[in-house]
Formats: C-alpha cells, structure tokens, sequence
C-alpha cells in the first residue's frame, strides 16, 4: 500500500506544479498608465483561466472591463465593471476567451490606455517551453515611481511560487521515476 501513497502523492504534485497560476502586473513597472505601451506588453503572453492581472494606477483613474464594441469606441458609459480601488485593483481571470479592459478617463482610453487579451481555457493549452517570464503568484513587485499607492496582497499572504519550466521538468522526472519504482 505504501507504492500506491507515493504514486498518488506524485501524481498529485505533478498536477499542482503545472497549474499554478501567474500575477501580472499590467504594463510592468510602468502599470496602467497612459505613458504605457499596453499592446506591446501583451504580446506575447499567455493568458491562462485563473491568471490574474494586477492594475496599478494614480488613484484618480479606473479600470473598466468592457465588451468589444465599448473597447473600440472607448465607451466608458456601458461597461461590465469598474474597478476604482484606489489605484490597485486584480481581476482573476475566470473564463477563457477575450477580454476588453479600458481606463475610466475617455481621453486617455483614446490615446491608447486599453488593453485587450485572450485567455486560453486552462494551463495544459500551453506549451511550458513557450510560457513567458511572468511574476508568480506571491510576489509584489514596487510600485512604478510615479504612483502614490500600495500594492494589496494578491495571495493570502504566502510567498510560496510554483510552476513554470523548471518545476514541470522536475515532477515529470519524479513522476517517471514513482512509474519505474512501481513497476520494477
């Protein structure tokens, strides 16, 4: 009975280590500011279900997440959600597919402060090999210097960061090694 714990524990691990989900913080250390080349900053990322993107902003801005017509009309009257928490506001990405985010001031959505992604439905869609160098879960970085804010917790507090290349290369290799103990 002891085999079958450690290939149960094994098996458990190994899907624990590719799942974890990724912060990003939303153009970098520049954040949500209309200074910021919100495109280029996508490119190239993988957005995941469960992900979670972190907006820091001056506190007299907004986030709106809007459909795809508001987002290319820059409406910011029919929108699905404000967020206004003073500069810091984190959205989960809950469901796959696209995502429209607009600031709250018409002028700068116009000149560009709107991001759109796509979220692909869970993290087995993607390639570990071609996962870009985001910040894990946990991990706060400074806040841009030209905002007057803090950053709020993203985790209930724990600093533990999991995932990536390197730890799915390490429980594949636990995970083939629990299968040869078995079987030999």
């Amino acid at each position: 009975m002891g085999k079958l714990a450690l290939f149960s524990f094994l098996v458990i691990l190994c899907f624990a280590l590719t799942s974890a989900a990724t912060n990003y913080i939303v153009g970098d250390s520049s954040g949500w500011d209309i200074s910021t080349d919100l495109d280029t900053w996508a490119q190239g990322k993988n957005f995941v279900v469960g992900d979670v993107l972190v907006f820091q902003y001056s506190s007299s801005d907004s986030v709106n997440e809007v459909t795809k017509e508001s987002f290319d009309g820059c409406n910011t009257t029919k929108v699905i959600k404000t967020y206004t928490n003073n500069g810091n506001t984190t959205v989960t990405l809950s469901r796959p597919g696209p995502w429209y985010f607009i600031s709250g001031n018409k002028l700068y959505c116009l000149g560009g402060m709107k991001l759109a992604i796509n979220v692909q439905g869970k993290q087995a869609d993607i390639s570990p090999v071609a996962a870009p160098k985001a910040q894990p879960t946990g991990v706060v970085l400074p806040q841009p210097s030209t905002k007057n804010n803090n950053p709020t917790p993203t985790s209930s507090g724990s600093v533990y960061a999991a995932g990536g290349k390197d730890s799915l290369l390490k429980a594949s290799f636990g995970f083939v090694a629990a299968v040869l103990w078995l079987v030999g």
